[in-house]
Parts: C-alpha cells; structure tokens; sequence
C-alpha cells in the first residue's frame, strides 16, 4: 500500500533539528516542522530567543520543541547540541543547517556594509567561512553516526541565488549614500554548501540519509521601497518571497514527499536565476 498525500508531508514521531532556528527563516521553518508533527531542536546562538521560539512553537502545534543555544562554529558546541537532542527526544531524523551569517539590507541595517572586496578585512572572511560552511560540516558530522545508526535521515542545506550567481550590487547603491556591497564571502559560502550536499548525498549512498539543498531567494523583511522595487523587478514573478513560501518547500524536502530526492538542489527564487 502506497502512502496516502497526507502521509508523505506528515513528520509524526521524528525528530528536527534546525540551526539558526531563531532567525527570520529559522523560525518559519521551525513552527512548519512542528505543525507536521515534528518534535523541532531550535538550535540557535541566541539561547533567550530560542527558548522563547520553542515555547511558542511548543504551544501553536502542541507537541514538544526544545531549545539549545549552540554556535555551529564551535566543534563542542555543536556536539553538545545534538547529544542534548538525544537525551531529550532519544533520535535525530531531520537536520536543517540554515544557521548563516547573511548580511541583510533591510533599514535596521543601513550602512554597515561599507567594505568593498579590495578592503574587506581576513576576520571578515574567517568568520563567514567558519559560520556558513564549516558550521554545517560540523553539524551533518556531528548527526551523522545517529542516522547511520538508525538507517534513515535526511540533511537539508539551505543555500542562496548568490552561490549560483553573482550578487547584483546595483540593488544595494544608493544615490547621496556611501557604497555598499553583498559580501564575497556569502557567494562562496553559499556556493560551497552545494558542492557539500553533493558530497554527502553520494558518501551516504545506500545507507538511507538523503541530503539536498534548499536555494531561496530574497524574503521580504522589511526592505524599503527602492529595494523591493529593483529586487522585483529581477525576478520572473515580478515580487519577493514571503516566509510561509520557503516553509513549505523545506517540509517536501524533509519528508517522504521528496523520497526520490538526493544530491538535489531545489531552487525557490520567484525564477531570479532563469534569466
């Protein structure tokens, strides 16, 4: 007997673990899983705003989130994490390595992203690299002997449109503002996070652990005007994202919808990058 549609998406019994699960995706992500019926590990460095997401994802969905600040750049840390994620729930079915430093342009932000390439400073560099991709070696390392163990399991990496193109940086310039720039280190990072996908999912071949990578495009946060007007305007779709729209294709991939799925990256980015 197939499973029925209901069945594929439903994530009953398992165990996710997000990182960045406090963030402006990370916490869509969370309350999604959840709603399917995943019990979610908020794994962020933020440890109040984990806590207070997995209460408040604990009581919209009913079934039990736990919280555990972890910095994906520290081995340790994220050790620590997944063995708290064991003695909690006992397994580990889903990893969503969403944790990144994404230098956002939203108003909060303006202004703080003067360095072009010639000056950017190596810390900049080392601490990007260190966050937005070793993180995530850290952490499918670190969940990897349970799901070996237990036969199943499915790593989704979520990447960007700048690791397959290039940022369009006219979308940052402001007439009577000094320059700014998308960082080279997000292009690399999120560049790299598809050649680690790649890695993983033919590593794992035959041992049940499926891994693919999500590509969103821009989210709307509160961006001003001129950004939204220029980012649209680069799109097929002709607007940015929404949240809920990045949520819903993280679930196909968690879940047994997806189940002829690995090595894949499934690109959610409104058709930027078909032109």
């Amino acid at each position: 007997m197939g499973m029925t549609l209901e069945q594929r998406f439903d994530l009953s019994g398992q165990v996710a673990i997000v990182t960045g699960g406090a963030g402006l995706l990370g916490a869509g992500y969370c309350h999604t899983l959840s709603a399917a019926g995943a019990r979610v590990v908020v794994a962020d460095i933020d440890g109040p705003a984990a806590e207070a997401l997995a209460g408040a994802v604990t009581k919209a969905s009913g079934v039990k989130s736990l919280a555990v600040r972890t910095d994906v750049a520290d081995q340790a840390s994220v050790r620590a994490m997944v063995e708290s994620a064991l003695a909690e729930f006992g397994r580990i079915d889903v990893l969503v390595n969403n944790a990144a430093l994404d230098p956002k342009f939203d108003a909060a932000h303006a202004g703080s992203h003067a360095s072009s390439f010639e000056e950017l400073p190596l810390e900049a560099w080392q601490q990007s690299l260190a966050v937005n991709i070793t993180g995530m070696f850290l952490c499918a390392q670190a969940v990897s002997r349970s799901m070996l163990s237990a036969g199943r399991g499915v790593i989704v990496n979520i990447s960007s449109t700048y690791g397959l193109v290039g940022p369009d940086q006219r979308l940052y310039a402001r007439e009577g503002r000094p320059t700014e720039y998308k960082p080279v280190t997000y292009t690399v990072a999120k560049a790299a996070v598809i050649g680690l996908t790649r890695y993983l999912a033919t590593y794992f071949a035959g041992k049940g652990i499926r891994v693919n990578t999500m590509t969103p495009g821009g989210v709307f946060a509160g961006h001003d005007e001129e950004f939204v007007r220029r980012y649209s305007a680069r799109t097929v779709l002709g607007r940015m994202a929404e949240k809920e729209e990045m949520s819903s294709a993280l679930l196909f991939l968690v879940s047994d919808a997806s189940s002829y799925m690995t090595g894949a990256n499934l690109v959610v980015d409104g058709g930027w990058t078909a032109w």
